[in-house]
């Protein structure tokens, strides 16, 4: 005799335990998202003398290739020699020609930042005296095109993937274990695995053009895919696709070896490994988004991370369990539908998950906003807010759908209370016998054997069904016998056409009994609604959340736009600039808005307003302002502005004796010993 040995689920579980750690041992966490916090030559400004580079300061080291730093003089001529390189820390430069001639010069970046999202942008400068251009783009753009939509596809399918093959798993080990017979939620999960890898491929031949040139001919350029697998993003997606050839194994188990098996002691030991073991896959595989996005990047990564991974590890056990209830209720063979008892565990799984989403949810969205404001401010805040307005109606229909689980509830129990009364030594009827009505509950007794001959006219059978169900029979059986018989003629194409219209018409009546059967059933029929209106929800739900992984979180949008410290000049003739500044103590940091008006020589009005970076008025103890011309040695000249309200001070008929570049100093004190002077060149006049 042989026996068939299958491996420990100790030895199984200690393999994933070390392929995890593995992974998470190269998650090197970065310091935060990529942000312009500086430039030179300024933004806005006009210098007198041409310079010999341009450099970027960023908020974080970033990615960059030849043609990520470009410098356009104003008829749109790429001025600058060489490929920009690292001058120290987080500032890259490139270098310009010799003699450039006056006019408006244009600056543009495409870098990658570390949380592997491409980051991009523009601004200009003047030499002498400002000019028109010709500059209206700046080309491809990293991130978007077709390529950036191809990709935004590959994430939606990628995510969506990971949700159905770990929900879908997830659902048949811990609600309803017969389901790993059933063929539908085989197709489901393994559908999944194949979704999730193709899109995992897709991404990987996608992201060398995604984050350079944005073309299509490039996606199949090895030498980008080369250098791809070299950055911590392409090492997250390879990473990804090994831990997808252990799902793999563990989806041949789970529909193999496992639903073969007969209730017993070996069977729950094999329950508890592939338990083990698919958390470990689950959670590897939520490692590979969360090693190379927003959570690795930011405030407290080492926890930003592990959070991350729970969360989408709940999401998965929310979402795809509910596909995975949705097929089976729909889908389910009429001789194995989904009991009561299976509901409500997936209705305690569901509740779990959705606790878990909202404590993680709420430290995700402290960590990436930063302020109340950035709800309504930025791209990022007002995502968040639909995406929580999903929830909340998916929490909506899920209350619904906890009630039709009550009810299925006890019109199971009492069907089973009045076949124990009957006495007639049948098995308990199942939830959808009992909740179903006389009529419905006799085709049942008389469809449980699809082997025995419809035409045999049961007791319980409707009249019609019997006399369409047995014509189709007999004509069957009569057309095999013939076929089956030894020397006998082949059967002429009438009577094949007239086997095969039979056989329609037998499927057709099956059809329609099981229908009636499950359209009787008020309670299930109640539930597979609500549940089909929570996964059409969940779709949007999922678009929602791909989208948002690919925006700015709202907290570094909002310091980017103060760093960048934009000099304005509208049609008025006035000017305004916007300088962040950074006490080191506490409440130190704001930024600091001056509009100087009309920014000409001679008497000009002076506005100067403090602010968080939430954008809140701050009043600080003092603030000063110094100008300075320093290409005629002018100042500095000190203006001490007079309090008006909070966060507001002014000064009226302020001197500048000249036109020219000059720098504007601004000293903040924020306690006796906290202080800083942020500064800018902007020109006047």
């Amino acid at each position: 005799m042989t026996r068939t040995i299958a491996p420990r689920p100790r030895t199984l579980v200690l393999l994933l335990l070390a392929a995890l750690g593995a992974l998470l041992a190269g998650a090197a966490p970065a310091s935060a998202h990529a942000a312009l916090t500086g430039s030179d030559p300024a933004q806005g400004v006009v210098v007198q003398q041409p310079p010999a580079r341009v450099s970027l300061t960023f908020s974080e080291k970033v990615a960059m290739n030849g043609d990520s730093l470009r410098v356009l003089d104003p008829r749109g001529r790429p001025v600058q020699t060489g490929a920009p390189g690292n001058v120290r820390g987080t500032t890259y430069a490139v270098r310009l020609e010799g003699g450039l001639g006056k006019g408006t010069y244009t600056v543009t970046y495409e870098v990658v930042s570390a949380d592997s999202h491409p980051v991009a942008g523009a601004y200009t400068f003047s030499i002498g005296a400002p000019s028109k251009t010709v500059v209206s783009g700046t080309g491809p753009t990293v991130g978007g095109g077709v390529v950036g939509g191809l990709y935004q596809v590959g994430r939606y399918v990628s995510y969506a993937g990971y949700l159905v093959l770990v929900g879908g798993a997830a659902f048949v080990l811990l609600c309803w274990r017969r389901g790993a017979g059933v063929r539908a939620l085989q197709r489901l999960v393994v559908g999944g695995w194949l979704a999730l890898t193709a899109a995992t491929l897709w991404l990987l031949l996608l992201r060398g053009s995604y984050t350079t040139t944005g073309k299509v001919a490039d996606v199949f350029d090895l030498g980008l895919l080369g250098q791809v697998l070299e950055t911590k993003p392409g090492a997250a997606l390879v990473s990804r696709l090994l831990l997808l050839a252990a799902a793999a194994l563990f989806i041949a188990v789970l529909f193999g070896t496992y639903q073969r098996r007969e209730e017993g002691a070996e069977k729950r030991d094999l329950t508890f490994g592939l338990g083990i073991g698919g958390v470990v896959v689950a959670a590897g595989l939520a490692t590979s988004w969360a090693m190379s996005e927003h959570a690795s990047v930011g405030l407290q990564p080492g926890i930003a991370m592990p959070v991350d991974v729970v969360h989408l590890l709940a999401v998965a056990a929310w979402l795809g369990g509910l596909t995975a209830l949705l097929v089976a209720l729909y889908r389910a063979p009429a001789g194995t539908p989904v009991e009561a008892a299976a509901v409500r565990r997936f209705s305690r799984l569901a509740f779990g998950s959705v606790v878990a989403l909202v404590a993680t949810g709420v430290y995700q969205s402290w960590r990436q906003l930063g302020s109340w404001s950035a709800f309504t401010d930025t791209r990022y805040g007002q995502l968040l807010l639909a995406k929580i307005a999903l929830v909340a109606v998916m929490v909506g229909l899920a209350s619904v759908s906890r009630r039709w689980t009550g009810r299925l509830a006890d019109q199971g129990a009492a069907g089973d209370r009045a076949a124990g009364g009957a006495g007639t030594g049948k098995e308990p009827v199942t939830a959808a016998r009992g909740a179903a009505g006389p009529e419905t509950e006799a085709a049942a007794d008389t469809g449980t054997a699809d082997t025995r001959s419809a035409g045999t006219g049961s007791a319980g059978t409707r009249p019609a069904d019997a006399r369409s169900a047995g014509t189709a029979g007999q004509g069957a059986d009569a057309a095999d016998a013939e076929a089956a018989a030894p020397g006998s003629a082949p059967a002429n194409s009438a009577d094949s056409r007239r086997a095969a219209q039979l056989a329609r018409q037998r499927a057709a009546v099956d059809a329609a009994r099981r229908k009636r059967l499950r359209d009787g059933d008020a309670g299930r029929f109640g539930l597979r609604r609500s549940v089909l209106a929570e996964a059409a929800v969940a779709v949007v739900l999922l678009a929602v959340t791909t989208a948002l992984t690919q925006t700015e979180p709202g907290r570094t949008e909002q310091e980017a736009k103060a760093a960048t410290g934009a000099v304005t000049a509208p049609t008025n003739g006035s000017l305004s600039l916007s300088l962040p500044f950074d006490t080191g103590g506490t409440d130190g940091k704001g930024v600091v808005a001056l509009d100087i008006d009309p920014a000409h020589a001679g008497a000009n009005a002076l506005h100067l307003f403090v602010r968080k970076p939430g954008g809140q008025p701050f009043d600080v103890p003092e603030v000063k302002i110094a100008l300075t011309l320093e290409a005629k040695k002018i100042g500095p000249l000190s203006v001490a502005p007079e309090h008006i309200t909070t966060g507001h001070w002014s000064a009226d008929g302020v001197q500048i004796p000249m036109a020219g570049d000059w720098k504007i100093a601004v000293t903040v004190r924020t306690s006796d010993i906290d202080e800083v002077t942020v500064s800018q060149n902007a020109q006047i006049g």
